[in-house]
């Protein structure tokens, strides 16, 4: 009788694997060893290259890209409509605390931005009218200054270059060489033809200034009677977009904060540029005073509205200070000390006192500043240097509050 073979013995806990059984693969017990949130592993050497796998929605792409170019487009298109609307807007978040400050002390509020417009603008027409002769002179002095500094560098570099040699040397051969020639004989049938620029007729002249004086004050009496309209409405304006967002209380809630909080930043923001440019332009006049620089009163002046211009504000103040300068004290140890102690200021402030008042507000990405400086410039000219950067703050406020716009803000931001 044929006995049944025993059993195998079943392997215990600490036996290793079956014979007939292949281990698992290293990396994979690997992966399943590492927790969760530990970093992953960086890729063999020859092995492929890691792939970010994100979907791309090409036609939504498109469509971002061609509406923005639509936009763009459309503000240097309309640009004489959309300058006076963004000057009203930032006229009005700056003026807006002091007329609710005026609102608050039992005046009306139309009164209030009313005196408040007319005190603005008397006092810059009277500081302007003031300053016109001195202004004047300043104008005059930088083309005079210019040709100055070419002459003295001119005198500087005597010693003539090897490039000079040469090309003396070249002019002697060619006019030696025409010295040789035979002159040619006068060709038959050709007529010379002789253009005659058309003489200097003042009424067209005088015409084209006074129409384009013309526009100019059509352009201020617009700005300044939006700013009045909107600084008259209050927050009329925040209480339809309030009314319109829904009716849930809690949707109500979140847009009122929103606004406020918009509204604090960019109001925030222009007076720490308003008082930044005040600070540059005083220190500038008095700096120039005590270097003897005449119209230093002008200087100082244009030192702060150079100031709200990013990077080529400061540029622009110092080589224009520097050229005049040079024509008053004919030293360009004297133009190199002026345009020095601009620059001096102008880094201080906007490294210094600048960043530690704007340290509540939201912060500008440098290199976000630069670039816009230079698409407002090329878009609005002059005007797109000075409001280029606040609407950029504008855009940056509103995308950090709005939940499908925060990655442009976090773009913007530092």
């Amino acid at each position: 009788m044929n006995n049944p073979p025993p059993p195998e013995p079943s392997p215990g806990p600490d036996a290793g694997p079956a014979a007939d059984e292949e281990p698992p693969a290293t990396s994979e017990v690997a992966e399943e060893a590492a927790p969760p949130d530990a970093p992953a592993p960086p890729p063999p050497a020859d092995g492929p290259p890691v792939v970010l796998q994100m979907p791309v929605d090409v036609r939504s792409i498109s469509l971002a890209v061609l509406a923005v170019l639509a936009c763009v487009f459309a503000l240097r298109w309309a640009a004489a409509v959309f300058i006076p609307l963004m000057l009203s807007l930032m006229l009005t978040y700056a003026l807006a605390p002091v007329v609710d400050r005026l609102e608050r002390w039992r005046l009306p509020r139309w009164l209030g931005a009313a005196l408040l417009l007319v005190a603005l603008g008397g006092g810059l027409g009277w500081t302007g009218y003031s300053l016109s002769g001195s202004a004047a002179e300043v104008i005059d002095a930088l083309p005079v200054a210019a040709q100055k500094l070419r002459a003295a560098v001119r005198e500087r570099s005597t010693k003539a270059s090897p490039l000079d040699t040469v090309q003396a040397a070249a002019a002697q051969l060619e006019r030696a060489a025409q010295d040789n020639a035979t002159p040619a004989p006068p060709r038959r049938g050709v007529q010379r033809v002789i253009i005659e620029r058309p003489p200097f007729n003042v009424r067209d002249y005088l015409w084209s200034g006074t129409v384009g004086l013309l526009g100019a004050a059509s352009q201020l009496t617009l700005v300044v009677f939006l700013t009045y309209f909107a600084l008259c409405s209050g927050d009329t304006f925040r209480r339809k977009l309030v009314k319109i967002t829904g009716h849930g209380l809690q949707r109500k809630r979140i847009t009122v904060h929103v606004l406020d909080d918009i509204t604090r930043q960019i109001e925030r923001y222009l007076m720490v540029q308003i008082f930044t440019s005040a600070v540059v332009g005083v220190a500038t006049g008095l700096t120039f005073w005590a270097l003897g620089l005449a119209n230093a009163a002008v200087w100082g002046i244009l030192a702060g509205v150079t100031n709200l211009i990013p990077y080529v504000g400061s540029v622009i103040m110092l080589a224009a200070a520097g050229l005049v300068a040079f024509l008053q004290f004919s030293s360009i140890e004297m133009a190199l000390a002026v345009a020095g102690s601009s620059l001096l200021i102008h880094t201080l402030v906007g490294n210094l006192l600048a960043p530690w008042l704007t340290s509540r507000t939201a912060r500008m990405n440098p290199v976000t500043v630069f670039v816009g400086v230079i698409f407002w410039g090329w878009l609005w000219g002059v005007w797109g240097l000075l409001l280029g950067i606040p609407i950029l703050m504008v855009v940056k406020a509103v995308c950090d509050r709005v939940e499908d716009l925060r990655p442009v803000g976090e773009l913007l931001g530092d």
